[in-house]
């Protein structure tokens, strides 16, 4: 409840993107191959920039 009015650090919404690109990218994968594979590789290159976010949160 406490979280409810608080802002989003931008880690939490690069996670957020990152499970609804895995989402959209899980329901296409039996329809559209192609439009799967690209929401897969937009997810895919989200992963970096969170971890490097990450590790600079755990060292300051």
């Amino acid at each position: 409840m406490f979280k409810l009015f608080r802002k989003k650090s931008e880690v939490e919404k690069l996670e957020s993107t990152f499970k609804k690109l895995m989402k959209e990218w899980h329901e296409l994968s039996s329809v559209n191959r192609k439009l799967s594979d690209d929401k897969y590789a937009m997810a895919q290159a989200l992963v970096p920039r969170i971890e490097q976010l990450k590790r600079n949160h755990e060292t300051h």
